[in-house]
């Protein structure tokens, strides 16, 4: 008997992990009827606050109009463990955020990461020393040919980027981080500086040399290290922010090979020496030159967790799933802009987003949270943030980017699991959780839209608010 009742149980253990992965949400278990419907403005004249989330409750009716309707693909899942939407934080914005008083500080918090009052930013960015929009070019080891980083210090960080992401923290306690360098200590590279070098002859690169590999991961792991005592936990190191570039900023051209070599003869093993639990990432890559498909060719791509990814044509991703579909993907950086922050700009933001989680993406990482009056790098060019504070008058400005980004954070959470869906036109992308879910839509006429959702084989219809992003939100019966 006792075998017998081991038999079952081991028949029902597979029977139900197949059942969870396969068909999930196959009973009606959601009321289809009701559902609360979450939108932000998006019109030109448009209002921008820090709690731009409108929110009713609407009734949805049964519909035998199927042709367009859009099929949210309940048992089919995208990814089992989405970690949400965040943004990057950057020493720019640090000082900025550090001009406020403490009640203007705690409101804007409260508005980015507050999961009740708030966006709720769940899986954020921040640079390894300076990014081009740090307020000059930096590193955590000055001292030239420190190779056992004697010197090392993450002081200039305390002034306003920790500070920053500890206020953050605060709010939200289990905010996750991830960290990538723009560049190595300039002393590392062939130009001997972090901003600019040449691509031919190239000297905007890491010396290809033992001794500086193995400099380089020990400052990867001070860095980890120094961050956690100052209450910072790094969850997750990217090793190269775009690998393929090489700009008047801090950069470094990395080849994948090299990548590869630093990941397994250095960085995992000096983590291991150092007790570092810290996740090691590839990337950050790009599309323009396939480091990414290039790297995953290597016999050791294995050695890192997942990679990064950014400005990446769907096609890449569609590559790379198609020939390594368990590979895990996060998406590193937004869509940077020109400074403008139009309304035009934030309604193209859905899509993008939409795009990055509906081809296996776990998250979704806006650029600069926060930027300074001018919206200029140290580098001399602006781009969009969601907010912007003057230093001087200490006025927030929230962007019109911030009030999709707001939207999604709130209904994308982490645990989320993302799911095929099938439409035919725009687009749409739908989550859920054992409590709710949630199907996000845009609509950009200026006049109320007529949506038809097929759910589980039965459709509905729904109006969707003029000029808006909608997600509708369903909850168990």
């Amino acid at each position: 008997m006792k075998r017998k009742f081991i038999v079952f149980q081991l028949i029902a253990l597979i029977l139900c992990g197949f059942s969870v992965q396969q068909t999930i949400y196959a009973q009606s278990s959601w009321n289809y009827k009701k559902a609360t419907l979450s939108y932000v403005d998006l019109s030109d004249d448009a209002e921008i606050t820090a709690q731009p989330v409108k929110t009713k409750t609407i009734r949805l009716k049964k519909s035998k109009s199927s042709e367009d309707a859009i099929v949210i693909k309940l048992n089919n899942i995208i990814n089992a463990n989405l970690m949400g939407i965040g943004g990057a934080f950057n020493e720019q914005g640090g000082e900025a955020f550090m001009s406020l008083p403490e009640s203007g500080r705690k409101a804007l918090i409260e508005s980015l990461f507050s999961s009740t009052k708030g966006s709720g930013f769940s899986f954020c960015r921040t640079a390894v020393g300076s990014s081009d929009f740090g307020l000059s070019a930096y590193s955590y080891s000055e001292v030239p040919e420190d190779y056992e980083m004697k010197y090392f210090s993450v002081d200039r960080d305390k002034k306003s980027v920790i500070p920053f992401i500890l206020a953050a923290k605060s709010e939200n306690p289990n905010l996750k981080m991830f960290a990538s360098p723009w560049s190595p200590p300039g002393w590392m590279k062939e130009s001997g500086k972090m901003d600019g070098g040449s691509k031919s002859p190239a000297t905007n690169v890491l010396r290809a040399n033992p001794k500086i590999y193995k400099a380089y991961a020990l400052y990867f792991s001070k860095y980890v290290q120094e961050y956690a005592k100052n209450g910072v936990n790094i969850d997750r190191l990217v090793v190269q922010n775009e690998t393929d570039m090489n700009p008047k900023y801090p950069g470094c051209d990395m080849s994948p090979e090299q990548m590869a070599e630093l990941i397994t003869n250095y960085i995992k093993p000096q983590f291991a020496k150092d007790q570092v639990k810290t996740e090691i990432w590839a990337g950050s890559f790009r599309g323009k030159r396939s480091d990414a498909q290039k790297f995953m060719k290597l016999k050791n791509a294995t050695d890192a967790v997942g990679v990064g990814l950014q400005y990446c044509s769907p096609s890449v991703l569609k590559e790379l799933n198609k020939n390594y579909p368990n590979l895990k993907k996060m998406h590193t950086e937004g869509r940077c802009e020109n400074g403008k922050n139009s309304m035009a700009q934030a309604r193209i933001r859905f899509g993008e987003i939409a795009s990055w989680i509906n081809l296996g993406c776990e998250n979704y990482c806006y650029w600069n949270i926060v930027l300074n009056e001018t919206s200029k790098s140290g580098w001399g060019w602006k781009q969009n943030s969601l907010i912007n504070i003057d230093r001087t008058t200490k006025v927030v400005t929230y962007n019109p980017d911030y009030a999709p980004i707001s939207l999604m954070s709130r209904y994308i959470r982490p645990g989320d699991k993302s799911l095929k869906v099938e439409i035919k036109e725009g687009t749409a992308l739908a989550v859920c959780n054992n409590y709710r879910l949630v199907v996000f839509l845009q609509n950009d006429e200026k006049t109320t839209k007529l949506r038809h959702l097929n759910l589980e084989g039965k459709v509905f219809s729904v109006k969707i608010p003029a000029q808006s992003l909608s997600a509708l939100i369903f909850e168990k019966k």
